[in-house]
């Protein structure tokens, strides 16, 4: 596409514009103001661009997370100059924290109209505070080909940091003086004749770096180099042992359980797998992977018998209290394996951290001489049986359990959905209560399912408009959801109109914050119910007619699975699942004791 010479803004914007797409961008999320004109025009006008109009900028920070989350690929954010920037702020934090690759533009007033009481103007440098993988404030608009070339370079550095290192928010603050319409300027216009265009682009080669968001772009193999340790710092292989492997999402799924069962099987070692990540969700997987550890740890005498000295930990820990309450008794030496520089130990433990991808520590296994798996020892095989026979009790215990269950309740729908959804869905699940159900119900089946979610700051702002950004450019997905977080980010609907694909929101209506009902708070306070449970009489048939949304309530099970296999192609529907806030709580409370017993 030409550049735009009209005037000095249209000029830059363009240059602006056209960077960024050959560098591989393909999707913006444009908030509507008039300081963001100039690039809200350039980037409109591009035919090779993905344009989405979001009016509310806390609601668009989120869909551009969920895109890029899925893709891969950084997401362009623009807003105007003021507040519009600071709703930005919530969805920064949050693909900083997981990883996630944002390019947010802000536009600005000029450097004279600031600190003056000008209108719709704040402090914008360094709006987002520390949680950009870099930032800056780009130069006021000029023609002259220096600063053009400066503003090129700039670009080209903001989206390799937002992949590299690792994955997260650049920030870049533009200011802009009037004309913020397209005024022609006759000095501008007369440099397009001496404009070498397709040279000045020429450099720009779009490489593909996938992000796996709470990682760094790499290749499947990875280009990190393990930091050496002493050997006696090492795991000792023959022993017995544990890995654990957290909420991670790879880039590639299939690779990432492939790289996690090889390892589980030279070393004969058990898997802890966390819900959220793809162990449970497809083959191949160990044939020791343990997805009820939460309910087994709760009983003293078998966490006893399973304690062991040394742990392999990929990425960060699983949610799981009661893991983390287990480990910090047992104090055993963890490694945690993870090519970020972050600390992942929470519990301020013996670990060491090994820098390194996934398959260089494989391949440095393979390397000491264990790429078979050996005859284990009689204590690593005991070990291992333990964990198996413990796993396979608690999980027969969920399953009849679930099965037997006739009325709605919110623990069946996180067991049930493995079983009813279709191969290779998308799904997210909220924060809160969905997703420890998912976590403590869930088990391993093969449907292929794509697990998201906003685990890294564990919030539910966003939560409809990051389901929006995954499905966003044909998938069809699902998101599950409690009361609290639809409603937090109900503007999210306002995408209705501009998404291509569909989502079906399965909405667990309990009339407030059910994971309050958990916590000590709950007991005898006369302020709970107004100041935690902070209960809602939202009628969700009348907020879904409002913006055009398919609604239906469910009421028995048998209704659910045909609504879910095969799901539409297009369009945003909700199905809502009333439940009993109290009752539920007071089932789990009762339930999660039992089943763990079963596991003794």
């Amino acid at each position: 596409m030409p550049l735009d010479f009209r005037n000095c803004n249209t000029l830059w914007a363009s240059v602006l514009v056209q960077t960024l797409q050959h560098l591989g961008l393909t999707t913006v999320v444009l908030c509507p103001g008039s300081r963001s004109a100039p690039l809200t025009l350039a980037f409109s006008q591009h035919p090779a661009l993905d344009c989405l109009p979001l009016v509310d900028e806390r609601s668009a920070g989120f869909f551009a997370l969920g895109r890029a989350r899925r893709s891969g690929q950084p997401v362009v954010l623009v807003c105007t100059s003021g507040t519009a920037g600071a709703n930005f702020y919530p969805a920064v934090i949050e693909a900083r924290e997981s990883g996630v690759p944002l390019l947010v533009l802000t536009a600005d007033r000029p450097p004279e109209l600031r600190h003056c009481h000008a209108g719709q103007a704040i402090d914008q440098v360094r709006l987002f505070g520390t949680y950009p993988t870099w930032d800056t404030s780009l130069a006021l608009p000029s023609a002259d080909l220096p600063q053009l070339q400066y503003l090129r370079q700039t670009l080209a550095l903001a989206w390799e940091r937002t992949q590299f290192p690792q994955g997260g928010p650049v920030h870049l603050n533009c200011p802009f003086r009037d004309p913020l319409h397209p005024q022609p300027d006759p000095a501008v216009q007369a440099l397009e004749a001496s404009f070498a265009q397709q040279q000045f682009f020429a450099h720009l080669i779009h490489i593909p770096q996938p992000v796996s968001p709470g990682g760094p772009a790499l290749s499947p193999q990875g280009t990190f180099i393990p930091a050496p340790l002493p050997l006696g710092q090492m795991p000792q292989f023959a022993a017995p042992g544990l890995i654990i492997v957290g909420p991670v999402q790879p880039t590639d799924a299939d690779h990432f359980c492939a790289t996690i069962t090889s390892l589980a099987r030279v070393l004969q070692w058990p898997v802890l797998a966390d819900g959220l990540n793809p162990l449970r969700h497809r083959t191949p997987r160990p044939d020791a992977l343990i997805t009820t550890y939460d309910l087994i740890l709760r009983h003293g005498d078998v966490a006893d018998r399973l304690k062991t000295t040394q742990v392999l930990q990929i990425g960060e820990l699983p949610a799981s209290k009661e893991l983390r309450h287990w480990l910090s008794q047992t104090q055993p030496q963890r490694w945690v394996i993870s090519p970020q520089a972050d600390n992942f130990d929470p519990l301020h433990g013996p670990v060491l951290p090994v820098r390194c991808s996934l398959d260089l520590f494989l391949d440095w296994v393979f390397q000491r001489g264990l790429r078979h798996a050996p005859t284990p020892a009689i204590g690593v095989q005991e070990a291992k049986q333990r964990w198996i026979a413990a796993e396979a009790r608690t999980r027969l215990a969920i399953d009849q359990t679930m099965a037997g269950i006739d009325h709605l309740t919110e623990s069946k729908l996180a067991w049930g959905l493995g079983r009813w959804l279709p191969l290779d869905t998308p799904l997210m699940v909220a924060n809160s209560t969905p997703i420890r159900d998912w976590e403590w119900f869930c088990g391993a089946h093969d449907r292929r399912l794509s697990l998201f979610f906003n685990r890294g700051a564990n919030g539910i702002d966003g939560t409809l408009s990051t389901a929006l950004g995954l499905i966003h450019g044909g998938d069809r997905g699902v998101l599950l959801t409690g009361d609290l977080a639809l409603l937090h980010d109900s503007n999210g609907f306002l995408a209705r109109s501009w998404v291509r694909g569909h989502l079906t929101i399965i909405l667990l209506n309990n009339q407030g914050g059910g994971i309050f009902e958990l916590l000590p708070i709950a007991e005898d306070n006369p302020h709970f119910e107004d100041f935690f449970a902070t209960p809602q009489t939202v009628d969700f048939s009348h907020l879904c007619q409002a913006h055009g949304i398919d609604y239906q309530a469910i009421t028995t099970w048998e209704q659910l699975p045909p609504l879910l296999n095969p799901l539409p192609t297009t369009g945003i529907r909700l199905l809502e699942l009333r439940t009993d806030r109290k009752a539920e709580a007071q089932w789990r409370r009762r339930l999660l004791p039992q089943l763990g017993q079963d596991s003794a």
